[in-house]
C-alpha cells in the first residue's frame, strides 16, 4: 500500500459487521480485538435482527445495527471488520473505505484481482488502512516451517515446493459450496495455502497454470479438484492441489532445496538436511498458535505506526493467482500473472 497517512489513534473503535452463527467468527474477531487492549468493540451489524442480539450479549457496549449506511454514518467508528460470505467482500469493503473507516475483511479478501485492486484503490484515495484477516501466519506449523526455511536456511534454496488439502468428501449445503458465493474451490483453505507459499517465496512469478475438474459433486457448485502450478522468477516451482475427490492423500507440505528436504507431520517437520558432508534426518517441533497476534499488529499499526504485516498487496497476490489459475484452466495455457 502506499506510504501510511492517516494519523494514530489512541484507541480503535470498532464496528464488526455480520454477525451469523457459522463458526462465531464475529465473537471470535472481537474477543481478539479486545485482548490488544487498544481496540474496542462498539458497534455490531447484522441483516438478522436475531443475529445483531447475539451481537449485543457478547458486546454489552456496542451499539447494534441492522443497516450498513446507517453505522458507517457514525463519526464514533474508526474500524470495520467484514466478516461476509466472499462475493460481499469487495463491495462492502469499498464501502467502508468510501466512509473513511480502515477496514479488516476476512479471508479470502474477494473473488478477484480486479476486485482486489479496486479495494486497495479505495483505501488509498480515503486514507485509510485495509488488512485481510491472514491469522493463519500464526499457526505454529508455519510459524515453524519459515524458521527452517527463512531464518535457517537448513535446506538451502527451495526449488520445489508441494503443497495438498483436502480428501474424499461431500462438500455441505451451505454457502461455501457455491461457486457465486464462494468464489470456489481454492477460496477457503486455499486462501490461506497461498499466502503461506508466497510468504516463503515472494520473489516475482512468471507463470501460473490451472487445472479445475468438477467430476463427481454436482449438488455443489465449487469445483471437485483444483490446482496451481506457480513457476518463479529464480526457476523455482510449486503445485498447490485441494480436492474433495482425492481418495488418497498426502503430507501439506513438500519441500526441496538445494541441501535438503521437508516433510509435514502431525506435530513437526521431518528434515533431511546435509550436515558437514553427511545426510542427516531429523525432527523440528512445532511452534505454538497465536492467532492473537494478528490483531495486536493492527492495534500497533494504527495507534503507534508500527509496520502492517498482512499488508492488502500481498492479499491481492493471493487472489491474482487464484484468478488466474481459473483463467489458464479455462484456456489450457500458462498465463502471466497480473501486475508482475
Amino acid at each position: 500500500m502506499a506510504e501510511r497517512n492517516y494519523p494514530n489513534l489512541e484507541t480503535v473503535r470498532v464496528g464488526i459487521i455480520g454477525y451469523g452463527g457459522a463458526f462465531n467468527m464475529g465473537k471470535r474477531h472481537g474477543e481478539s480485538m479486545q485482548l490488544t487492549g487498544r481496540m474496542k468493540v462498539v458497534a455490531v451489524c447484522d441483516l438478522d435482527p436475531a443475529r445483531a442480539a447475539v451481537g449485543k450479549q457478547d458486546f454489552p457496549d456496542a451499539t447494534i445495527y441492522t443497516d450498513l449506511a446507517q453505522m458507517l454514518a457514525s463519526e464514533d467508528l474508526d474500524l470495520c471488520t467484514v466478516i461476509l460470505p466472499h462475493n460481499l467482500h469487495a463491495p462492502v469493503c469499498i464501502q467502508c473505505s468510501e466512509a473513511g473507516k480502515h477496514v479488516v475483511v476476512e479471508k479470502p479478501m474477494c473473488l478477484s484481482d480486479a476486485e482486489a485492486q479496486a479495494m486497495i484503490a479505495a483505501a488509498q484515495s480515503n486514507r485509510a488502512m485495509l488488512s485481510v484477516f491472514h491469522n493463519r501466519r500464526w499457526d505454529g506449523d508455519f510459524l515453524a516451517l519459515r524458521s527452517i526455511l527463512v531464518d535457517q536456511k537448513l535446506i538451502g534454496d527451495v526449488y520445489h515446493v508441494e503443497m495438498f488439502g483436502g480428501g474424499y468428501s461431500k462438500p455441505g449445503t451451505w454457502w461455501r459450496s457455491y461457486k457465486a458465493v464462494s468464489g470456489g474451490q481454492f477460496f477457503d483453505w486455499g486462501a490461506h495455502y497461498l499466502d503461506w507459499l508466497l510468504q516463503l517465496l515472494p520473489q516475482r512469478i512468471t507463470g501460473v497454470t490451472g487445472f479445475f475438474h468438477k467430476l463427481v459433486w454436482h449438488e455443489a457448485t465449487n469445483e471437485d479438484n483444483v490446482e496451481a502450478a506457480i513457476r518463479f522468477e529464480d526457476g523455482a516451482v510449486a503445485h498447490i492441489q485441494m480436492s474433495t475427490i482425492a481418495m488418497v492423500g498426502k503430507e501439506r507440505w513438500r519441500i526441496l532445496g538445494t541441501k535438503g528436504a521437508i516433510l509435514s507431520g502431525d506435530k513437526a517437520f521431518r528434515v533431511k538436511a546435509d550436515h558437514h558432508g553427511y545426510q542427516s534426518t531429523f525432527e523440528v517441533p512445532h511452534q505454538s498458535s497465536n492467532w492473537d497476534a494478528y490483531y495486536a499488529n493492527v492495534a500497533d499499526h494504527l495507534t503507534a505506526g508500527a509496520d502492517l504485516i498482512v499488508k492488502p498487496e500481498q492479499a491481492r497476490r493471493v487472489i491474482a493467482v487464484m484468478d488466474t489459475a481459473e483463467q489458464s484452466s479455462a484456456a489450457g495455457v500458462t498465463l502471466p500473472l497480473p501486475g508482475e
